[in-house]
């Protein structure tokens, strides 16, 4: 029987203190909440008890960020979406940050395995004065283990309404998409770091962020496969192409670090789980 999974977490500010509250309906949840950096910024690790999604299966996820909050989310490893001769897996998120609120959303890699059929949806609505660091990590197959990807699909969705809008379907079968030197160019790693504001973003601030994200790109050895850009004025993204998921996210932890000092002045405290 497929998993049907909802989780509402809200954050708020009380005494200067972020909180965060959820509720959940089947099996997903937040652990306990966290406080390395201290009470202005709540840390909390997402799990799903079941550890992938097979056909059928959704999970719901809707995070809300109350002015003057912080919240970083990330989880304990990747979300697996396994083989499946029916339906799509389902994994939808939506964000909303009222004006004054940040929000970093951090989780490990989406792992697409060969049969899968797949939809990952991320959507962000911010309030003027709303802020947002996240990004998007998707491995196609384990080429490792050797189990590439050869058949299904994924449907990857991420859109800030009005503003940015990235949509894909990436069939198995299509060799020009991924191993064209204008596609993938045989990569299987697609990620991407994202900064969003309600607001657009001042010149001086957003080309900051750009010659940060560069410098570190050209001193990384996926140099090559990665860029930085700014769609749109309230956007800032980074772009990374990889073999494998290892490389790609060291450069986006790098480059997040780098942005979260710039941007908040407020060093980069990566979450306990990562590094267990």
């Amino acid at each position: 029987m497929p998993w049907h999974a909802r989780l509402a977490l809200d954050y708020s500010a009380e005494n200067q203190r972020s909180v965060a509250r959820f509720r959940h309906d089947g099996p997903l949840r937040i652990l306990q909440s966290l406080y390395p950096e201290g009470d202005a910024v709540c840390h909390n690790v997402l799990v799903h008890p079941p550890g992938g999604l097979v056909g059928g299966d959704t999970l719901d996820i809707a995070i809300t960020g109350a002015a003057g909050s912080h919240g970083l989310v990330t989880t304990p490893g990747a979300t697996r979406f396994y083989r499946s001769e029916g339906e799509a897996a389902v994994q939808r998120t939506d964000i909303k940050l009222a004006a004054g609120a940040r929000l970093e959303w951090l989780p490990l890699e989406a792992l697409c395995y060969s049969g899968c059929r797949a939809e990952n949806r991320l959507r962000l609505e911010l309030a003027p004065g709303a802020e947002l660091l996240g990004w998007d990590v998707t491995a196609l197959g384990l080429p490792g283990a050797g189990l590439p990807f050869e058949r299904g699909s994924l449907l990857q969705h991420i859109e800030v309404p009005g503003v940015w809008l990235e949509r894909g379907r990436i069939d198995a079968t299509d060799r020009r998409l991924l191993d064209s030197p204008i596609g993938f160019a045989g990569h299987r790693c697609i990620a991407s770091l994202f900064f969003v504001s309600g607001t657009p973003i001042p010149r001086a601030r957003r080309e900051a962020l750009l010659e940060i994200a560069r410098a570190l790109c050209d001193a990384h050895l996926l140099v090559a496969s990665a860029g930085a850009t700014g769609p749109h004025a309230e956007v800032v993204v980074l772009r990374v192409l990889a073999p494998v998921v290892e490389p790609a996210m060291q450069l986006l932890r790098q480059v997040w670090q780098a942005w979260r000092t710039e941007l908040w002045q407020m060093r980069a405290s990566a979450p306990r789980i990562w590094s267990t």
